[in-house]
């Protein structure tokens, strides 16, 4: 009801000019209270273990503001962009940032000059959608808009979407991810900002949070990037539900010592009854898997005798703008099994197998049994052999080898002290040189090099063949290969 008292006692002449000086006092306060625009603030950040989880009211939001004894003051609000909202006798009020039991307060305090003690209520009807921003290491950064589930306000079944929620909607977080301090920043009332520490290896752990992690409209949440690289964390990462789809198809480029280089696109397993697998450039198709190193030197063809698998590299470019570096040895993984060097890729990831710098050849050999090489390479042996033409060996085979396999010399016309080796190299050039030969030898470069994916062997004639020979061309597909080596300079 009306505080006729205080009516009359304003009324009173005296009093009047004696209240002026305090009218006047209040007035930057009351224009504050009317909705006028806060001076501009920088929101003060604090450090907490402890999320503060209440809810601050701003536009959008739909309440109902209850004066108690008067129910022609009482009513429902939809709060505008500005916070401030229009009251019957007082006028505008804002409430932007504040909790509901603070809106409350505020407005009792604004009803005070005219009802003797106003009891006042605010319930939150309907909430605004959550509008957040999340950056870092995650697959789509920028900002998302959430909705609630359950109830609406004060309901108790209302749901508010948790960081869980917010990573997945981002597409979720990359494996250059350091997910043991993922940061949650909120806006504290009007001039506050607080940031807590997530602990996400927690959950993948526990099952469990030690901090209520559920989302208010304007939050942030930064992913930061990972300084160091530890492959058992990156395995449970992608594991995990908050990370980037296992399904999702990634572009991953791998250079150096592999049959062929390039970028391919790795598609991880599939459950569903056609299958998964990696499709590179070719269009080929390999097994179901892991997206991870070994399945991307498969499609590059496996690697060359040549590479140096206890020194591959793995460039990984993150949110920051920075590069993981990460050193990868499948030596390692070959003779102990240690599944952790064969690290998953994610899209962008370039593969770097150097260029061993010595071959043992019992290395050698153990490795052409493997999946890291090819199961067959093709050498050409031409000229002066049993069984000429392109000819199919087992990876890592030696010279002596390749010779056999096309039926050893043609001991009536080769010339048996020395073959030419050429070489297509990866850089496009053509190399060829003489090798020496000598059949007793093991894998050695000078006499007995092993071969690599396109040699070609070029077994000459002796010189009593060629002086009985009455042509000197050679028809058919080796004509063809000898057109081309002549194009060279060869």
């Amino acid at each position: 009801m009306l505080n006729t008292s205080l009516f009359k006692f304003l009324t009173q002449p005296v009093v009047g000019v004696a209240l002026l000086t305090a009218v006047n006092a209040v007035v930057p306060f009351a224009s504050l209270a009317q909705g006028q625009p806060l001076p501009p603030t920088t929101p003060t950040p604090t450090t907490s273990t402890q999320l503060d989880t209440n809810y601050s009211l701003g536009g959008g939001d739909r309440i109902r503001v209850n004066v108690f004894e008067v129910p022609e003051y009482t009513g429902e609000y939809q709060i505008p962009p500005g916070g401030a909202i229009n009251l019957p006798l007082i006028g505008s009020v804002s409430v932007l940032g504040l909790t509901t039991e603070q809106a409350a307060d505020e407005i009792a305090r604004r009803y005070a000059r005219f009802l003797k003690r106003p009891l006042i209520s605010v319930n939150l009807l309907s909430s605004r959608p959550i509008n957040i921003f999340v950056a870092g290491e995650v697959t789509r950064p920028g900002a998302y808009t959430l909705s609630l589930s359950g109830g609406a306000g004060d309901n108790p079944g209302v749901q508010y979407p948790t960081v869980l929620a917010a990573l997945t909607t981002a597409q979720g977080v990359t494996l250059a991810a350091d997910v043991t301090q993922v940061q949650l920043r909120r806006k504290i009332g009007r001039s506050s900002e607080q940031t807590v520490s997530i602990n996400l290896k927690e959950l993948i752990q526990t099952g469990k949070l030690s901090q209520d992690i559920t989302l208010r409209d304007g939050d942030t949440i930064v992913v930061p990037t990972a300084t160091t690289f530890n492959v058992a964390e990156s395995r449970n990462i992608f594991a995990a539900n908050f990370a980037a789809s296992q399904t999702t198809p990634r572009t991953v480029t791998i250079i150096g010592e592999v049959n062929r280089p390039g970028s391919y696109l790795v598609t991880p397993a599939s459950t569903d009854a056609q299958g998964g697998g990696a499709t590179n450039n070719s269009g080929t198709t390999t097994p179901n898997g892991l997206p991870n190193v070994t399945r991307v030197i498969q499609l590059a063809g496996g690697i060359t005798a040549q590479a140096d698998i206890r020194n591959l590299k793995l460039r990984r470019p993150t949110r920051s703008g920075s590069e993981q570096a990460i050193d990868i040895n499948l030596w390692q993984l070959l003779q102990s099994g240690d599944a952790n060097q064969d690290i998953i890729v994610q899209d962008g990831d370039t593969i770097v197998i150097p260029t061993a710098t010595e071959i043992n050849p019992a290395e050698a050999i153990q490795l052409a049994t493997t999946t890291l090489s090819p199961a067959r390479i093709q050498v050409g042996v031409v000229g002066e052999v049993k069984r000429p033409g392109l000819t199919d060996v087992q990876p890592n085979s030696s010279l002596n080898q390749a010779i056999l396999a096309a039926g050893g010399f043609n001991d009536a016309r080769a010339s048996s002290d020395s073959v030419d080796l050429i070489r297509l190299n990866p850089n496009g050039s053509v190399t060829k040189r003489i090798v020496k030969m000598d059949f007793s030898a093991g894998i050695n470069e000078q006499t007995n090099p092993i071969l690599r994916n396109n040699d070609v062997v070029v077994v000459n004639r002796s010189g009593l063949a060629q002086t009985g020979d009455t042509t000197n061309t050679i028809t058919g597909p080796l004509g063809v290969i000898f057109n081309i080596l002549r194009l060279f300079g060869i």
